[in-house]
């Protein structure tokens, strides 16, 4: 559909009244971190904005949205201004991932804001109770399935299987690859953005560095390859970590550079279970300023116990998309977790905002 001023300015009216939420929060961001513990929260409501600013040629622009509706982040509404010449919300059919896709004729500097509304809150295991738990085989089918950066054999099949050998349950299989994912990758600070989520380059040429699309996206590649169901689940972090842990927390109301991958794995008993063990290197390698080389050490421990089944509800999920073509622009992304763009058909580096040129920034009611 094409954006109308008074209906956009109603959609985006709906989200007014959001007060900042880093004032009261931003000294905890960068206190010390005390146990990471993440437990059953009531829902918090966030409002993110993308701000972007064109040139006066020819453009389109593609943005996520968060497109989950679950236990743990449900979506309050979508709105955007500016003058595109076409705006509209798509939903890929093949993946359910959302974006807004805006098209400028290039007779003026184009200008587009999108706001989304949408709370979130913590997701957490029990490990100690199962229940009868049901997916779609197709869903299931789906995140059995290799994809462009994910391959599922050649060194991804060798590897799982030396990391599985003796284990003989899904929980069993998991924890191996999560245990062997924190003990022997780390975050490369040179590599840019989230990384290219290129499984088998991270375990060879990247020698089994990278960040959160590369080490999650390994994580759920061996998974895959075990057997068990994963899935990556791209997105931004939107408020600080309430454990004091700055590396896992946006800690101020700009998050442009703030995007992130997580995980899921599906468990007989448990269902969809959340998974980071990026998150884990992250604080290993950048939370201090030393290198812990070992998970065992006191600021690591628990993060490293917590993030096999919990996470903080303090960031979300655009999507789960792989492979995905967006319309009018040619070949596929392996995820979809920036903007992206292109100006007279040439693409915009969607890893450099300031020439792209966009802003994201985030507030809580």
């Amino acid at each position: 559909m094409t954006a109308h001023p008074r209906r956009t300015v109603l959609k985006i009216a709906l989200a007014a009244g959001f007060a900042p939420m880093f004032g009261g929060l931003a000294s905890r961001a960068w206190a010390d971190p005390v146990s990471f513990s993440p437990a059953p929260t009531p829902w918090r409501a966030y409002e993110t904005r993308t701000t972007i600013a064109l040139p006066a040629s020819r453009a389109e622009i593609w943005l996520p949205v968060p497109s989950l509706s679950t236990d743990y982040q449900r979506s309050l509404g979508d709105g955007w201004t500016g003058n595109a010449a076409q705006a509209e919300l798509v939903t890929d059919p093949s993946t359910g991932a959302r974006f807004l896709h805006a098209e400028f004729d290039g007779k003026a500097p184009g200008n587009l804001e999108l706001v989304n509304r949408f709370e979130t809150r913590n997701r957490t295991t029990d490990w100690s109770k199962t229940s009868d738990v049901w997916e779609e085989p197709a869903v299931l089918a789906a995140a059995l399935r290799p994809s462009a950066m994910k391959p599922l054999d050649g060194v991804v099949a060798e590897t799982a299987a030396r990391i599985t050998a003796g284990a003989t349950t899904d929980v069993e299989k998991v924890r191996a690859i999560y245990a062997y994912i924190v003990a022997n990758c780390y975050r490369n600070l040179d590599t840019p953005g989230c990384g290219p989520g290129d499984a088998v380059a991270t375990l060879t040429s990247a020698g089994l560095g990278g960040k959160c699309a590369d080490l999650n996206g390994l994580f759920v590649a061996l998974t895959r390859a075990s057997g068990v169901p994963a899935r990556d689940m791209y997105g931004v972090r939107v408020a600080p970590s309430a454990f004091g842990y700055k590396q896992l927390g946006a800690n101020s109301e700009t998050i442009t550079g703030a995007q992130h991958c997580r995980a899921e794995v599906w468990l007989d008993g448990y269902g969809w279970v959340a998974m980071d063990p990026a998150d884990v290197l992250k604080v290993m390698r950048a939370e201090s300023d030393r290198w812990i080389r070992d998970p065992s050490d006191p600021l690591v421990t628990e993060v490293d116990a917590a993030l096999l089944g919990n996470w903080e509800g303090n960031w979300v999920a655009y999507n789960r998309a792989e492979d995905l073509h967006l319309p009018g622009r040619p070949g596929t992304l392996p995820f979809l977790m920036y903007p992206q763009g292109t100006v007279d058909g040439a693409a915009l580096n969607e890893l450099d905002a300031k020439a792209f040129a966009y802003t994201i920034t985030a507030r809580e009611a």
